[in-house]
């Protein structure tokens, strides 16, 4: 490790020098412990029990304490404390519930002194009593406490703290006869070692295990604790109950937790998972650690301060196989990289920004920004001189306040419980919810959904310019220009070039706009000619050519490269009056191109009807699409559901999502839609809008948000007559073998809706009990209880 910077601390006489520094172990270390003058460091481990010295450079290994031939179980060390008082004592918690004691200054090679074996499972920690030097403690996974004495043989008393295990054990420094305990069950107890019967105190510290704790070596009552639920808590425990005086988040179980000396608000800390690094908190600033180490690549077992008068040091042994000695002023300050900025919106409008004190100036000197309605309000913390992270990351906070009633959220609510989502056709919901967007002057939302209705619902009427001969078959969802028609209302004198010829040569007519179900043709004197069965597909209009170079409506024949063919201004002419018996096609037609015939006679040949049943003149499909596919407009709908939700109106986003549905929600990804459902479920849950919220989860098709509302939903339901609790099959009781859901009025079995009195546990059908409340309080079982409907 490059060499770092050198610190020389004076205690009483005495000088601790060093650096950062670490060395290689042979196997992973379980817990470290430092003798009394800090010269020297012992690491255990399962298989690793060895002393190292510490010096100025580097460790050097003193003595290792596994010897003989063959391995023992005794060795493998889940905890190791070496007394403060007796430089040549150290005790071992092992794997298989055995507490061990070593004697450094037997002239032997082993040093094993004293083996109690009254654990019958692990022991997870052992303590020496800070002035008594032959008091051990030990606590074990059995959940048994044991304190020994170390001139016998047995142990002295045992304290059972009525739980699975014990995973630390801690005497008080200040109090003689007083040392914690914590729990896997989130307890922590204290204990007089004087009565072993009962502790003096219990209280729940932590969501989960407790893994360690540790007494202030300054404040007589101030007790750390840390958990699984990666919080670390002081308490004071000189009040009558304990009490939280702080609280640290970190971001991993807490495996370990020290005080460092000399600092009354610091402590350190390592994780049992996860996190690798060993942190130094000031409990007055939880959120961001004053110190970090980050010299292990695996999880920190074990920390210890090298003297409990130096806060420079710090001895630490991890999984990695590694020791480390840490020196406070190389560790990073995560702090300095913290961003004193920040900016937030409430709920209700108020923005909130936080800036440096030093880009701040004070209320009087500043000036509000163009934005500002009214001058922000400044909250300003007093620094105390003394604290060591002055000036570090401080902010000041600044909170710009909307004017009164301009922040009103009521639309929202009104909108969400006024808004129609389902049961009814897309054109009802468009309308019906346009309606509520206009009624609350929310006149663009209003306006986005009469388009979604035009879009996917009503057809709109084409352009004569925009009209294509490609344009698809028998289109049922365009309108008609015209119904129906008569020809002798038609403008005379318009068409007099039109012609309708089915010869070869050059052809020109006007093109007539049928609905496909405008079959029928209505003559001057309103009679009905059925129409013909001859296909009617081609297209009528400005057409040069042979008759096979007409287009068929086809949508798989289009032609989009075509040029367009406009419709010509002119409409038909009237024809003359349709005779009874007219001739018949082919003398029609010889007629026609007779050049004996004039040429009015020749139009009236030309536009007579074959027969009663054949007419030129009737379309059976519609001509062309008079408004584009919905598939169309797509991309342009996906990019107004982002405009609304980048605005901030999930609302209008959720709501066309589920309206649309399918029509447009193959368009947009999964995790959009879920982010969207998301924040519109957050909204409603906050306006206590429960109906809303849960009619939202179940309209979504997210398999994510269609499962809010099936978790947590647990109803436990009690016997009525055993008042034992009912199990999950069905409804007669596994004790008394009864019915539970029985009418109390009735006595038959409810199959419906069924009502109880929580008091009693006895009820019945719905109406039954109303009716029966109306003239009695008493409960209809006879119980006596005085039941209440509401």
């Amino acid at each position: 490790m490059e060499k770092m910077s050198r610190v020389t601390t004076a205690l009483g006489g005495s000088a601790l020098t060093g650096r950062t520094m670490h060395c290689h172990l042979d196997a992973p270390a379980n817990a470290i412990s430092v003798c009394r003058d800090a010269a020297q460091v012992v690491v255990a481990g399962r298989s690793i029990f060895k002393i190292y010295a510490i010096e100025d450079e580097q460790f050097v290994e003193k003595l290792n304490l596994r010897v003989g031939r063959k391995p023992s179980l005794n060795l493998s060390c889940a905890d190791v404390v070496w007394h403060q008082m007796d430089e040549n004592l150290l005790a071992t918690a092992a794997t298989n519930g055995v507490v061990v004691t070593w004697n450094l200054g037997r002239p032997s090679r082993n040093k094993q002194d004293q083996l109690f074996t009254e654990h019958k499972r692990t022991v997870n920690k052992v303590c020496f009593h800070p002035t008594e030097a032959h008091v051990l403690l030990s606590g074990s996974q059995d959940g048994f406490m044991k304190c020994f004495d170390l001139r016998r043989k047995d142990s002295v008393s045992t304290f059972s703290g009525q739980s699975e295990s014990v995973r630390d054990v801690q005497f008080s420094i200040r109090d003689y006869f007083t040392f914690a305990s914590t729990f896997e069950n989130g307890n922590v107890q204290l204990w007089d070692i004087r009565r072993p019967d009962r502790c003096e105190r219990m209280f729940t510290a932590h969501n989960g295990p407790v893994f360690c704790c540790d007494w202030h070596p300054e404040d007589r009552g101030w007790l750390a604790t840390g958990g699984r639920d990666k919080m670390v808590k002081v308490w004071d425990m000189t009040t009558h109950r304990a009490k939280e005086v702080h609280c640290v988040q970190t971001i991993a179980s807490v495996a370990r937790v020290k005080w460092r000396p000399e600092c009354r608000h610091h402590l350190a800390t390592c994780s049992m998972m996860v996190d690798h690094n060993i942190y130094v908190w000031d409990v007055r600033r939880p959120f961001v650690p004053a110190a970090m180490f980050e010299e292990h690549r695996d999880v920190t077992t074990g920390i210890a301060w090298r003297h409990p008068h130096d806060p420079s040091f710090l001895l630490s042994g991890s999984k990695d196989s590694t020791l480390c000695q840490h020196l406070f002023r190389d560790a990073s300050q995560p702090v300095e990289r913290a961003n004193p900025e920040g900016l937030c919106y409430g709920l209700f409008g108020d923005l909130a920004f936080a800036a440096k004190e030093s880009l701040v100036a004070t209320e009087s000197g500043r000036k509000p920004y163009a934005g500002d309605r009214r001058h922000p309000i400044f909250f300003k913390r007093k620094l105390d001189p003394a604290e060591p992270f002055v000036g570090l990351a401080s902010s000041a906070l600044s909170v710009f306040e909307i004017e009164p009633g301009s922040g009103s959220m009521s639309w929202f609510v009104d909108t969400a419980e006024r808004y129609a989502l389902a049961g009814r056709p897309l054109a009802e919901l468009c309308d019906h919810n346009a309606k509520v967007a206009r009624e609350l002057g929310r006149n663009q939302v209003a306006q986005t959904w009469t388009m979604l209705r035009i879009i996917y619902c009503s057809p709109g009427l084409a352009s004569a310019t925009s009209l294509n001969h490609s344009v698809g078959k028998g289109s049922s969802c365009g309108l008609p220009l015209m119904n129906s028609f008569n020809l002798k209302d038609m403008a005379p004198g318009l068409g007099s070039e039109t012609r309708l010829d089915r010869s070869k040569g050059d052809t020109r007519s006007d093109t007539v706009l049928l609905d496909s179900s405008a079959t029928l043709i209505t003559n001057e004197d309103n009679e009905e000619t059925e129409g013909s069965d001859v296909p009617a597909d081609y297209l009528l209009g400005d057409v040069e050519g042979e008759e096979e170079e007409l287009y068929l409506l086809d949508p798989e024949h289009a032609h989009p490269e075509e040029p367009e063919y406009v419709l010509p201004q002119e409409a038909f002419p009237l024809r003359h009056e349709i005779v009874d018996t007219p001739p018949g096609p082919e003398h029609l037609q010889d007629k026609a191109d007779s050049p004996h015939v004039s040429g009015s006679e020749a139009d009236a040949a030309s536009l007579a009807p074959v027969d009663s049943s054949f007419s030129l003149i009737s379309i059976s499909h519609a001509l062309y699409d008079t408004r584009l596919p919905p598939d169309f407009f797509s991309a342009l709908v996906c990019d107004m559901l982002r405009f609304y939700a980048e605005q901030g109106d999930v609302q209008m986003a959720v709501s066309v999502l589920i309206v649309l549905g399918e029509r447009v929600r193959k368009d947009i990804d999964e995790q959009t839609q879920e982010h969207w459902y998301t924040s519109y479920i957050d909204l409603l849950q906050r306006f206590c809008l429960w109906n809303v919220s849960n009619q939202v989860v179940k309209l979504s098709t997210s398999r994510a948000i269609s499962c809010l509302n099936q978790a947590s939903t647990t109803l436990h339901v009690n016997c009525s007559h055993c008042k034992r609790p009912m199990s999950s099959r069905g409804w007669v009781c596994d004790r008394c073998h009864r019915c539970a859901s029985m009418c109390a009025v009735c006595h038959h079995v409810v199959k419906g809706l069924f009502v109880w009195c929580q008091g009693c546990s006895h009820g019945g059908h719905l109406q039954h009990i109303m009716k029966w409340l109306e003239g009695s309080s008493h409960c209809p079982a006879g119980c006596g209880h005085l039941c209440e409907y509401s």
